[in-house]
């Protein structure tokens, strides 16, 4: 499944089904073929995504950490980070809460 988040404030974002979910999730919502995020849920929603990246960058870190210190190589990063795939979520929402627009998808 494709989510494409739509918004008077910005332009369209498509997402790939896995990454759309788990957005969706990190910022409370059930992953559906149909959605909204009203603009007073966007402060905190903002607040989540930035939240799960720093969580998944600190865990990113501590696992080179214990990797250096048992003297082995960290393992490769998993193609693209949290934080790539989550900025043009962020982005959108502060465009949409700024001007006061919700954000759609599957409408």
């Amino acid at each position: 499944m494709l989510y494409k988040f739509k918004s008077k404030a910005a332009g369209d974002l498509i997402m790939m089904g896995p990454t759309g979910d788990q957005v969706l999730r990190i910022i409370g919502k059930e992953p559906a073929p149909q959605g909204i995020i009203e603009p007073a849920a966007m402060a905190a929603a903002i607040a989540a995504l930035e939240r799960a990246v720093a969580e998944d960058e600190a865990a990113r870190a501590q696992a080179e950490k214990e990797a250096q210190a048992e003297g082995r190589t960290p393992a490769p990063r998993d193609g693209v980070s949290l934080r790539q795939r989550a900025w043009p979520m962020v982005e959108m929402l502060r465009r949409a809460q700024a001007e006061n627009h919700e954000i759609v998808w599957g409408v």
